[in-house]
Order: C-alpha cells, then sequence, then structure tokens
C-alpha cells in the first residue's frame, strides 16, 4: 500500500502535518522537502486553517537531510542545500506554527523545530546539531536561532561536540516549551492550538509578523516597529468590537479561575 512522506490532516480549523518517513527517521528527501514546501504553500491559501502542528511518525521526529541520497550516485549536495528550503516556506505561513517534537530532531530536523512557533517536546525527544560532524554549513537559521535561544557558549557547546541534549535539558535551556510524556504529545499540542483558535484571527497574525519581524532587529528599533504597528492596528479598531471581546476574555477568565 503507497504512503505518502507527508500526512496532512485537517479538523476544526488545526492542520496535523506528519513527516512519514519512520523507518529512514523521517529523513529530509528532495520528496519529502517538496512535499512539505507546497503543504506549507497550500496551507497560506486556505482560509480555513487557522493553526498548524507539525510532527513525526515512528520514534523520531526528523534526523535532517537524507543524508544516503545525499551521498549516493546522483547525490548533489549543492543542489540538496539550496533546493527545497522548506523553513522559508513554513516562515511564509502567517499562523501559528507547533511543533511536536516526538522523537529525535537532528541538524536539519532542529532546524525545523525552531522553525515553529512553539515547541512541546515528548520527554523522548533528544536534539543534535550534528552539522560540523557531517560536513556541512547550516542553511536554515539553525546557526543564528540557537545561540538568540540559548546562549553563545552553549550554542556553540553543541554546534563544536554535536553531542545529544535530552528533552528535559532543552526545557531547562528555553528551546522548549514544555516537556510532556509521548501520550500526552499530541493531545497538548491540540488543546494549544484551540486556544489559538479561539483569538482574533487577524491580530494573530499581526501578532505572529510583529514578533518575527521585530526579534531580527536591533532592541530599538523592534521596541519602535512595535509602537508603529500598534498605532496602524488601533486605527482599525471599534469601541463595539473591543467590548465584545472583552466579554469573551471575561468569560474565559472565569472558566479557567473555577478549572
Amino acid at each position: 500500500m503507497f504512503e505518502p512522506v507527508l500526512r496532512v490532516e485537517k479538523s476544526e480549523g488545526i492542520a496535523t502535518l506528519t513527516l512519514n518517513r519512520p523507518a529512514k527517521l523521517n529523513a529530509l528527501s528532495l520528496e519529502l522537502r517538496s512535499a512539505l514546501a507546497n503543504a506549507f504553500e497550500a496551507l497560506q491559501r486556505d482560509p480555513e486553517v487557522g493553526v498548524a502542528i507539525l510532527t513525526g511518525a515512528g520514534r523520531a521526529f526528523c534526523a535532517g537531510l537524507d543524508l544516503k541520497e545525499l551521498g549516493g550516485d546522483a547525490g548533489d549536495p549543492a543542489r540538496a542545500v539550496s533546493e527545497g528550503d522548506v523553513v522559508r516556506a513554513m516562515h511564509r505561513f502567517d499562523r501559528p506554527l507547533i511543533g511536536a517534537v516526538n522523537g529525535v530532531a537532528v541538524t536539519g530536523g532542529f532546524e525545523l523545530a525552531l522553525a515553529c512557533d512553539v515547541l512541546v517536546a515528548s520527554s523522548e525527544a533528544r536534539f543534535a546539531d550534528t552539522h560540523a560532524r557531517v560536513g556541512i554549513i547550516p542553511g536554515w537559521g539553525l546557526s543564528q536561532k540557537l545561540p538568540r535561544l540559548v546562549g553563545i557558549h552553549r550554542a556553540k557547546e553543541l554546534a563544536f561536540t554535536g553531542n545529544y541534549l535530552s528533552a528535559r535539558q532543552a526545557e531547562a535551556w528555553g528551546i522548549v516549551g514544555r516537556v510532556v510524556e509521548p501520550a500526552e504529545l499530541l493531545p497538548v499540542c491540540r488543546a494549544l492550538a484551540r486556544d489559538m483558535l479561539g483569538c482574533d484571527p487577524a491580530t494573530l497574525r499581526a501578532y505572529k509578523r510583529l514578533i518575527d519581524d521585530g526579534f531580527a532587529r536591533p532592541f530599538g528599533d523592534a521596541l519602535r516597529l512595535e509602537t508603529e504597528t500598534s498605532r496602524a492596528h488601533a486605527r482599525g479598531l471599534t469601541a463595539d468590537a473591543i467590548a465584545a471581546r472583552r466579554a469573551g476574555i471575561q468569560a474565559r477568565g472565569r472558566s479557567q479561575t473555577r478549572s
């Protein structure tokens, strides 16, 4: 029976994308990279999808580029690095993207994880940057994102050794937001997705863009960007809309307090 390298399931505004090469630890073949990039481009055009979840089938999240394919007779390292930039497609997706890291996330797989907006890890997840061991320079953001997350010395330790980082250590270092038992991974991510769907969609997209754009700027420039964005957004608000949303927030707060 034919099994696609990427499964895409949609339900109640949530799209779940599952890397589906479990026997290859979901290594990123050219076929899988193309499928993933195309899927995010399609989701970007789908008004029914408000949140996406990215995870892996089997015991791995993603083992990075398919080194067997890359080292084969038809392998072209320059092409592999330059083509199939799935992270670029992920960044163009303007709604929240939750990474459900179910197992190992290595090198390019680590970069896929860091391209998500929110990360939840299974207790069985592990992270590693083996670029230097493989002989490849990262091109999907790992060398710049990781030092900003964990500090330059910790990032260099991971980059220069290729050692694995446990899920709990990744949580302690601020790479993932939380660690849960394997059976709870997707339920927790879906619950977070439903919470996100309760926000105003247009504001949520603008907020994501503001955070991402500001994160790439010096702090002073980022603050000015926030001010400009806030004022521009406020010009489109009405008192009635604010009142309606305030009532919804109060009702949700009472519900959460009781639970």
